[in-house]
């Protein structure tokens, strides 16, 4: 798939440097993380939701989040909860610009507890600690999903 505006895992989406309006898509999950395992695990209990996973590594999630709106973002934090720094400013403008905190954002962490409380970015709205099971990240989608 090498046409102008389309690309191998998002056709008929436009490039970076268009001005087309961004995609909102309240069936898409974008499972971001550095580990392409844990990419692997997550989008499989993404599907048991019945939504659809777009996985990404952090760079090209940045890339992605320009130009769609997924229903839900789940970031896996790496061991020390950094691996997806990058991207918290733009998420943060999508969720500026929704004026409701959308779309909400699910952090995989080796630390449990809440967002506040280990120190995370305004933009995290749950912590889902590791190890990844579909009995704890599962519930956690579904809620988010029907708010």
């Amino acid at each position: 798939m090498s046409s102008e505006g389309e690309t191998a895992k998002h056709p008929n989406l436009v490039t970076q440097g268009s001005s087309a309006e961004t995609i909102r898509s309240p069936s898409q999950v974008l499972v971001v993380g550095k580990s392409p395992i844990n990419r692997v695990v997550v989008s499989k209990i993404v599907e048991r939701s019945g939504l659809r996973p777009i996985s990404e590594s952090p760079d090209m999630a940045a890339k992605t989040l320009r130009t769609l709106v997924p229903s839900v973002i789940v970031l896996d934090g790496g061991a020390d909860n950094k691996d997806c720094d990058n991207l918290m400013s733009g998420i943060e403008t999508l969720r500026r610009a929704s004026g409701k905190s959308l779309p909400p954002v699910i952090l995989l962490s080796t630390k449990n507890g809440t967002p506040e409380s280990l120190g995370l970015p305004s933009v995290i709205d749950v912590v889902v600690a590791k190890p990844i099971t579909p009995e704890r990240l599962q519930p956690v989608i579904d809620r988010l999903i029907s708010r």
